[in-house]
């Protein structure tokens, strides 16, 4: 099937986004550049089949119309003033003005008939702008709300949830955000920014001190994270020099053995492999500074929200 590619000219955040939206992704950590770049290649996407031929059918250019984004379920808001950028690309790709207004930030728990944003744009930029709006908006808030969910259930423990980098392509850094946003912590960006020894590096070096020792010389300045599967190799870690052990697949009684063994020399700890949400309080009993989660961001049901027309 071949389509006709749809794209904009380059987008300056300041000439697209309305003050309060920029401030908002700045206090989020977020490039706001690189959100609407995000936002393009998603418009884009809907686009790449030629304009929207059912709003352009029944609205002309002139009219507005004014909405509201609502929860239709319980979960926590992620990604609010990202929905807001894709409504203003769109309007400013078309020499429109769009307005919005966040009811709700992101990190909010919500439940259902809650309004989250107020927009007002041309219907036509309104209703074609919709989908892209609630894919990101909904997607984002799925991750925050699945992590949430573990925070809750961790909580009276010391341990921490955290994700990994089994997250959609293309959304990595938007992803991470909503963990943030849910109050979990974020694990390494990408292969660059921390070292992560797993078993496969293990064998190929022939031990965990070695393996360990290669990484030191080839990025001391780097962060590194050694994985055991076995109480032997937790030990092997520690005594390599190893400053955060990941305990995968390990029974709760193992992971407090391999706890006891490693915060005594100041190594933290992390809880990984197939753990699922009612594992939560064993988990936290353990010690275990961390618990891994790549469900967070490969897993996480969207959160349900609607665009209703006043």
């Amino acid at each position: 099937m071949t389509t006709t590619a749809h794209r904009s000219p380059t987008a300056r955040p300041g000439a697209v986004l309305p003050y309060r939206i920029l401030a908002d992704l700045e206090a989020a950590r977020l490039s706001p550049q690189d959100v609407l770049d995000t936002v393009a290649r998603t418009l884009d996407e809907d686009l790449s089949w030629g304009p929207d031929v059912t709003t352009g059918a029944i609205f002309d250019e002139s009219r507005r119309g004014r909405a509201r984004v609502v929860s239709r379920a319980e979960g926590c808001l992620a990604g609010v003033p990202v929905a807001a950028a894709a409504l203003h690309l769109l309007a400013w790709r078309n020499g429109n003005e769009a307005t919005t207004s966040v009811l709700l930030h992101d990190g909010s728990r919500v439940i259902p008939g809650d309004a989250v944003l107020v927009v007002e744009a041309p219907l036509r930029d309104l209703l074609t702008a919709e989908r892209t709006m609630l894919n990101l908006l909904g997607q984002l808030s799925g991750v925050a709300t699945a992590t949430a969910a573990w925070a809750d259930a961790l909580e009276g423990s010391a341990t921490r949830v955290r994700d990994t980098r089994k997250t959609v392509p293309g959304l990595r850094v938007l992803q991470k955000y909503a963990v943030r946003c849910g109050g979990g912590v974020n694990h390494r960006m990408g292969l660059g920014d921390a070292a992560l020894i797993k078993d496969n590096h293990i064998a190929a070096a022939g031990s965990v001190a070695a393996a360990l020792e290669a990484v030191r010389a080839h990025a001391p300045g780097v962060s590194c994270e050694v994985e055991a599967d076995t109480l032997d190799q937790v030990r092997e870690a520690v005594a390599a020099g190893a400053r955060l052990v990941l305990l995968d697949n390990m029974a709760p009684d193992v992971m407090t053995r391999a706890v006891a063994i490693c915060r005594p020399a100041g190594v933290a700890t992390e809880a990984s492999g197939g753990l699922a949400l009612p594992d939560a309080p064993a988990v936290g009993a353990t010690g275990v500074d961390y618990v891994a989660v790549g469900a967070l961001t490969h897993s996480a049901p969207v959160l349900d929200l609607g665009l209703d027309m006043d």
